[in-house]
């Protein structure tokens, strides 16, 4: 599971000057529902967190990995956060590899399938 990202998209957010009505909007959620999300009463999966990594304009691993000490006091002419990582969590890392996995046994069951059928 995913260490408490729900504080740091907050924060992304806010940063960005983005209201929670507007991630709310672009989800398709009730403000109250996307509110839920960054307090943490409704579990963050992985699809919503890449809905919201794309709302943000920030990769997912750049939320998982923010640091708000490490934000630079500046933003680019686009409106881009600057944002400096130290490293990536190795549980992110672990559900990464482990979720590339299944794919490629999905690719390599659905490939066979259709061997059969040729």
């Amino acid at each position: 599971m995913i260490k408490q990202p729900e504080v740091k998209i907050r924060k992304i957010r806010e940063l960005k000057s983005y209201s929670q009505e507007y991630i709310a909007d672009k989800l398709g959620l009730s403000t109250r529902a996307y509110s839920k999300i960054e307090s943490g009463e409704t579990q963050l999966t992985i699809h919503r967190l890449n809905e919201i990594s794309e709302i943000l304009e920030i990769d997912p691993l750049e939320i998982i990995g923010f640091d708000d000490k490490q934000v630079f006091n500046h933003c680019n002419q686009h409106g881009n956060i600057g944002i400096n990582h130290v490293s990536i969590p190795d549980d992110l890392i672990a559900l990464y590899k482990h979720q590339i996995q299944e794919l490629k046994d999905s690719i390599a069951f659905l490939r066979a399938q259709l061997d059969k059928k040729s």
